[in-house]
């Protein structure tokens, strides 16, 4: 009897390893049954995605062929991609920090409370146009104990008024400036590319001596690469002008007389989260490996990690179904603290359609305490590290982005490429491309272009202050399918019934329930309502169906190849006497031959084909 070593691999150790082209043949054999001829590296690329910046996304991540892996360090060491702090956020979790919002102080006061008796650790508070005013930031604060809370301040054009009244409570309080912990927000640049208008940087750069020589724990400047990723901006993008901003920032500070450190220390820089896990991971990875690069360059390799704040993308927020918000972000806070992030803002649900609720603030408050406490992310540094898609992804992000900064830097540097056009129009590229795909629900947005529920009940909040406006614009993922949405709404208020489109389903369920559910989803991502006949078995039971069902002139078959084959022009016919005015056929045109007008299949411009739907029933736009 043969004894086996006690391994724990022992019942696989005598059988040979699988080999990357053994792998690559059963690939081939699953693509030959779908239909599609490859082979090799051409069967692989078959299964790959593409993303954004002319990146990809591979089905198998193995060692790199001569088997040495990038050295990515040690936490706590350049160049920190592995986490800024040699103890990452094992001791207390990364900062969880709140945005309560509003312009009232009192009201905005109780919200902070909450939050803070609540699990929140730190606040991020706007003063100035859409928030408190800057003389309403004591009562703001009033119960909140600055010594333990540190607060964030987002002010736009008035971050020196609202950066000398916080220090002012500070100092009423009878706070140690060594005590006082706090991001003042000065962003000149990133003002300039929400509102256009161009600050003189003179009072950032004096709160950043102020804050050099006196407050330890203060931080002046932020660096917010949120405009860019609201403005429809790749990852690499938003990597690109976050540096390109630092990089402007960084020598202002310096040419007024910081050193490189101390300027290094005085920038705090924000990124959005999305539920893209993995993007996101290696965004913020990524975001340190270049920042050392340029900390090193600047003679300071030595001067700390970048310090991250990561906030869960309003662009993936919807307005319709915005419970299904709740998910979204809570992937992206995971992803966010398992990529590093030293703070992260888990924005509220109904974010996107006004003030949130004590309901909505209490869920986004809770999100990262279930992960922190009971999912324990926050147990391991570093968790996707060693990943061999995690650091692929990372290097491929981090070269990308480094060439996108390179040109923002040949063109003059950020103000230069905001001023003359160059970061809209590559951004507005860029958006155009997403788009397409949005468009062909090509990228999904569940509960909007996937498994909508038309008969929703409306979330309605009370409608927060106008976010600024003026430079890039604000764009967000839901925005083609709500304003077909916002069509079929106000269809509903004026003639109380939605538009209605009638579903033939030819044949037994196995041969029509995939396209009937592929047709009702789509049409109802345009606020269109599907009505299903009985199993149509003749012409003469689908017309009589179509008589009954009320829709506006439209009619869909669903069913097999073969069906239709067999029975889609007699349907189609007797539709059209019906009363029928255009017919569609679920499925890619050459399906079959059948006397239909128009085809709706997989990867078919949805939004388009909606639209036109819409204007033909005479939903008005």
């Amino acid at each position: 009897m043969t004894v086996l070593p006690d391994d724990g691999l022992s019942l696989a150790a005598e059988f040979p390893d699988a080999t990357h082209e053994q792998w690559q043949r059963l690939v081939e054999g699953v693509l030959r049954k779908s239909g599609k001829e490859a082979s090799g590296e051409a069967a692989e690329d078959a299964l790959s995605t593409p993303l954004e910046d002319g990146l990809t996304t591979r089905p198998l991540y193995t060692a790199p062929p001569d088997g040495a892996a990038p050295d990515t360090g040690f936490p706590g060491f350049a160049p920190f991609v592995r986490g800024g702090k040699p103890e990452g956020t094992t001791a207390n979790g990364w900062d969880v920090r709140q945005r309560p919002a509003g312009s009232d102080p009192v009201r905005v006061n109780e919200a902070a409370l909450a939050d803070l008796e609540n699990g929140v650790t730190s606040l991020w508070l706007t003063v100035g146009h859409g928030g408190i005013p800057a003389d309403g930031l004591a009562r703001a604060l009033d119960g909140v104990y600055l010594d333990l809370a540190p607060v964030s301040l987002d002010a736009g054009a008035g971050y020196a008024e609202a950066a000398r009244a916080f220090l002012a409570v500070c100092a009423e309080r009878r706070m140690q400036p060594t005590a006082v912990r706090a991001s003042l927000g000065a962003d000149p640049l990133g003002h300039e590319a929400r509102t256009g208008e161009a600050l003189d940087p003179a009072d950032a750069l004096e709160l950043a001596r102020a804050a050099a020589a006196d407050y330890p724990g203060v931080r002046a400047l932020t660096v917010d690469a949120l405009p860019y990723h609201e403005a429809g901006g790749s990852a690499a993008e938003e990597l690109g002008l976050s540096l390109a901003t630092g990089v402007a920032y960084l020598r202002a500070l310096t040419e007024a007389g910081l050193s490189t450190e101390a300027a290094l220390g005085q920038l705090e820089f924000r990124y959005a989260a999305t539920a893209d896990q993995f993007l996101t991971i290696s965004k913020l990875r990524a975001a340190r490996r270049l920042w050392a690069r340029i900390a090193e360059a600047s003679g300071a390799p030595e001067a700390g990690a970048q310090l991250q704040h990561a906030v869960t993308s309003p662009v993936m927020m919807t307005r319709r179904d915005p419970w299904v918000n709740m998910l979204r972000t809570t992937v992206a806070c995971m992803a966010a603290g398992v990529g590093g992030a030293d703070s992260v803002t888990v924005l509220p649900f109904d974010h996107e359609l006004g003030l949130p609720d004590a309901f909505a603030r209490r869920i986004a408050r809770n999100t990262s305490t279930i992960l922190l406490e009971e999912s324990h992310l926050a147990r391991v540094i570093d968790p996707a590290g060693g990943s061999y898609y995690v650091e692929r992804l990372t290097d491929e992000l981090a070269h990308a982005a480094w060439e996108f900064f390179q040109i923002v830097e040949k063109a003059g540097g950020l103000a230069a490429a905001l001023r003359s056009g160059r970061v809209a129009e590559r951004l507005a590229a860029t958006w155009a491309e997403r788009s397409k795909k949005l468009a062909k629900r090509r990228e999904p947005i569940t509960g909007v272009s996937e498994f909508p529920f038309l008969s929703e009940k409306p979330v309605v909040r009370e409608p927060a202050p106008a976010a600024p406006s003026g430079g890039l614009p604000r764009v967000r993922r839901d925005e083609a399918y709500e304003a077909l949405r916002a069509r079929s709404d106000a269809h509903l208020a004026a003639t109380g019934a939605r538009p209605r489109i009638f579903l033939a389903a030819l044949g037994p369920a196995a041969a029509h329930t995939a396209r009937a559910t592929f047709a009702s989803n789509l049409f109802q991502a345009g606020g269109i309502e599907p009505v299903h006949d009985p199993v149509s078995v003749d012409p003469a039971t689908a017309a009589a169906a179509y008589a009954a069902s009320g829709a506006d002139g439209m009619a869909v078959l669903c069913s097999s190849d073969a069906l239709y084959e067999e029975q889609a022009a007699a349907v189609a016919g007797a539709l059209r006497a019906a009363g029928a005015t255009t017919v569609f056929l679920a499925g890619r045109p050459g399906t079959a031959e059948a006397s239909v007008d128009e085809y709706v299949f997989a990867g078919c411009d949805a939004v388009a084909v909606l639209s036109s739907v819409l204007d033909r029933m005479g939903v008005q736009a």
